[in-house]
């Protein structure tokens, strides 16, 4: 009936479980969809398509005759900085990978990842070699490779790897995040705790500057050793929005982030510019820009702009993967014809018409293969993860005759 003092004051003490669970985060509700993330990607993949339209060494696409530091020396200033959408494009990646991994099984998610990236990227592959096909047989030289070969090895989404030329111009970005995705898939392998991915964050920021200093092709390859800091701030940031803001995870969050802009350098000098064709790229400016689609991000996963509920941002991201296809491969190409049509309107009016024509058909793309092709692909890979399934007789329905008892 009564409790001796020692085993009431052994009861008060807190115990080493107890502790060590007051350390661990809460979990908050972190699912759903996050309409402002969908918008980060679409202004990420925006910022490429300026780049490629309006800050790229004018003669690349449009010619001498054109010079936009002169026609349009603000959006040409601007839009310099745009491969840098690249950058946000990994950031954004580890934050919506890390969300998509969680509560999924290793099979789950490589058929999320089949389903959503390769039917659309067959197609604008299928398309741009169509397109390529019928310029050479008009008797002109198309921009793109159309030989059997290369379209075959292009299908896999590695063609660099395979020493084949890109049919799509940005699909080297798809290899990086291939490589991402088959780290957090070795990650889902061990099981995915909130442990278990802080210590994966730490580790693979440890490992990425080893392979810098043994300037391992290797290890550099193998740990995206140039944007090891931008998925794991993603994750980082995934990881507050799941469970909240803790010292662990500003910790690894300032670690990702300073790595990041040390290294942020190689990709600087790999956008330089002849001093002719004006300045480089500043390492301030380039910083502060990364480092404002840092604070979009955080505050669209655990600040105000979580709340946002709108279905045009929702939309909007949908529209991202495809636009990023096609917008340099085609719409580029596009741009270039209506310039030869209509010479007289101009450079920027045939930019507005090639991004116009990039977007419509992302828009077609997203509604006839990512939401038919990419759905029945995920729901055939989903039905064979467990084929014991298909050989369960289908449940009869209300209109099909039914055996008398």
């Amino acid at each position: 009936m009564f409790t001796s003092a020692p085993a009431e004051a052994a009861r008060s003490r807190p115990q080493p479980l107890q502790a060590v669970r007051r350390l661990m985060p809460r979990v908050s509700a972190g699912g759903g969809r996050l309409a402002a993330v969908d918008g980060l990607r679409l202004l990420a993949a925006a910022a490429v398509a300026g780049y490629h339209y309006l800050g790229t060494p004018t003669p690349r696409f449009w010619g001498e005759a054109y010079d936009l530091p002169q026609a349009a020396p603000l959006l040409h200033a601007v839009t310099r900085y745009g491969w840098l959408g690249v950058e946000a494009f990994f950031l954004i990646s580890g934050f919506a990978i890390c969300m998509s991994c969680w509560g999924r099984t290793p099979a789950q998610f490589a058929v999320s990842r089949i389903a959503r990236l390769f039917p659309l990227y067959w197609a604008v592959v299928l398309i741009i070699v169509t397109a390529g096909t019928v310029t050479v047989l008009a008797g002109q030289r198309s921009g793109a490779p159309t030989d059997l070969r290369t379209t075959l090895g292009n299908l896999t989404m590695i063609p660099g790897p395979l020493g084949l030329q890109a049919t799509a111009g940005v699909a080297w970005t798809l290899w990086v995040e291939a490589r991402f995705y088959l780290l957090m898939g070795a990650l889902l392998l061990i099981g995915l705790t909130y442990r278990r991915v802080v210590a994966f964050g730490f580790l693979w920021l440890t490992l990425a500057a080893i392979g810098r200093e043994l300037d391992s092709t290797f290890l550099n390859e193998f740990l995206l050793t140039r944007y090891a800091g931008l998925f794991v701030t993603g994750i980082a940031l995934y990881l507050m929005h799941r469970f909240g803001p803790n010292l662990f995870l500003w910790l690894l969050t300032g670690f990702a982030w300073c790595y990041t802009l040390t290294v942020l350098q190689d990709r600087i000098a790999a956008h330089a510019v002849p001093a002719a064709q004006g300045a480089s790229p500043s390492w301030a400016v380039s910083a502060a820009v990364l480092t404002g689609f840092l604070v979009l991000l955080a505050l669209a996963g655990h600040g105000p702009l979580r709340h946002l509920r709108w279905r045009a941002l929702i939309y909007a991201g949908a529209l991202t993967y495809p636009f990023y296809l096609v917008h340099q491969s085609l719409g580029i190409p596009a741009a270039r014809g209506f310039l030869k049509i209509a010479p007289g309107l101009g450079l920027l009016p045939s930019i507005a018409f090639g991004l116009l024509f990039s977007l419509l058909l992302a828009a077609v793309l997203d509604r006839l293969v990512d939401r038919r092709l990419g759905r029945l692909l995920r729901h055939r890979l989903t039905a064979d993860l467990d084929p014991a399934e298909q050989d369960r007789p289908a449940p009869p329905s209300a209109n099909s005759p039914q055996k008398p008892a």
